[in-house]
């Protein structure tokens, strides 16, 4: 008896560590997202579910560099470009920012009314994404950080849907396996294209403004009651980077239960091309019944209400470190009201482009050609602000740091010049 209490105290200090880095995590497995890693599975079977190790080591060194950023310098990374970096620099981020990430808003909101639509064919999936939007307006506005945080930690849960609905199927795990170790390439313009928005969508630049952000108001959080200075202990450090390692592996064991899904079902059933996530859903219903199909459903609109407030928020911290406003999620309304007012701007903009003609589809392309532009020039940025010292203080990367960065660096290069080239050259 008292070995199990030791276990589940164990345990609770666990999910207790486990915050900014669950939910950034989680939040990269979007509506859009989702559509993504669906369509690299109908499309091409088992043979890019290599891609979830692969990004993974990536992905958790520059959100960790973020994430470090943040509690090294109780300063978002919008500010350190503030101080830091020529003003240009700054402001190209913003530029392209709010384009970028609107259009994602719009594309989840979409997707998430589409969906919801398909469960309930009879209410038109408008009135759906109509809904979802007041009822995340209110919930950013109105609750408090701490309920916040809470609530979209635990509904990273959601997420775990995917991981249930391959075992709903008939699934060839020896080629499952196969495929995951043994990484298979096609030197083929489609295939490379794919790769490429992968990459793309798995490493996304509003991640590492939320990520600095997030860290900063967390540890303003633990440290408001105890009346303490805001200085980051060296346990804070380690639980972050558990809580980011850990919010990285599960973000990538979800992408990889997704293209398993559409491999196995999807592409053994004769379906290549799914442009959105009801497509994907609504192919799943016939080939692997009702079970998974609705599971598949439920997960898209839960991690659209949970990807949506990391998108609008990440898009706001960046808008008032820029100009100077009051933020923080951790405030009420009345003490930051423009930090507000830009999350309701973003919401209801990213709404409103399913009624100005501009389709889910073509928003995916656009943000993410805007968010390859921007990612190579951030992730730089982040390497050199993570080895100045006079930001970082003690806390410069280390050797396996640089190295985990520079080619990440290199990878999203040259897949940001391989995207412009796929749109725009015959």
């Amino acid at each position: 008896m008292l070995k199990n209490k030791k276990e589940d105290s164990g345990l609770k200090k666990f999910l207790k560590i486990l915050g900014p880095g669950l939910v950034t995590g989680a939040s990269d497995d979007d509506p859009s997202g989702i559509a993504t890693y669906s369509q690299a599975g109908a499309q091409y079977g088992f043979s890019t579910l290599w891609t979830a190790w692969v990004t993974f080591p990536l992905m958790a060194s520059i959100q960790e560099m973020c994430a470090r950023i943040g509690l090294a310098t109780c300063m978002g990374l919008t500010i350190i470009l503030k101080l830091h970096y020529p003003k240009w620099v700054m402001y190209v981020m913003v530029l392209f920012s709010f384009p970028a990430i609107v259009m994602n808003i719009g594309a989840d909101i979409a997707g998430m009314g589409a969906v919801a639509n398909l469960i309930f064919p009879k209410i038109d999936a408008s009135f759906f994404s109509v809904f979802f939007t007041i009822i995340l307006l209110v919930f950013i506005v109105f609750f408090p950080y701490r309920k916040i945080a809470s609530v979209l930690k635990y509904l990273a849960v959601v997420l775990l849907v995917y991981l249930v609905v391959p075992f709903l199927t008939h699934t060839n795990f020896v080629e499952v396996l196969k495929a995951t170790v043994i990484p298979h390439i096609q030197l083929n313009k489609d295939y490379l294209g794919i790769l490429v928005a992968i990459l793309g969508t798995t490493i996304s630049p509003y991640l590492f403004f939320w990520q600095t952000n997030m860290e900063v108001e967390d540890m303003q959080e633990k440290q408001k009651d105890k009346n303490v200075v805001l200085v980051a202990s060296g346990r804070a450090f380690r639980d972050m980077k558990t809580d980011v390692n850990f919010g990285m592996l599960f973000s990538n064991l979800v992408m990889f239960f997704i293209i398993l899904t559409a491999g196995a079902v999807l592409a053994k059933g004769g379906i290549h091309k799914i442009d959105t996530v009801e497509q994907a859903a609504q192919a799943l219903k016939p080939l692997a019944g009702d079970m998974a199909y609705y599971l598949f459903a439920l997960g898209v609109i839960g991690t659209g209400l949970l990807a949506i407030p990391v998108l609008s928020g990440a898009l706001s911290y960046i808008f008032s470190e820029t100009f100077g406003l009051q933020m923080g999620l951790n405030k009420k309304f009345h003490e930051a009201k423009g930090f507000y007012i830009i999350i309701a701007i973003s919401l209801i903009a990213g709404l409103s482009m399913n009624y100005i003609g501009i389709s889910p589809v073509k928003a995916l392309l656009y943000s993410a050609i805007l968010y390859g532009l921007t990612a190579p020039v951030i992730i730089a940025i982040i390497l050199h602000i993570c080895n100045n010292k006079q930001i970082m203080g003690r806390h410069v990367n280390k050797l396996r740091s640089n190295i985990l960065g520079g080619l990440t660096l290199l990878l999203m290069t040259v897949a940001a010049v391989a995207l412009l080239y796929f749109e725009f050259v015959p």
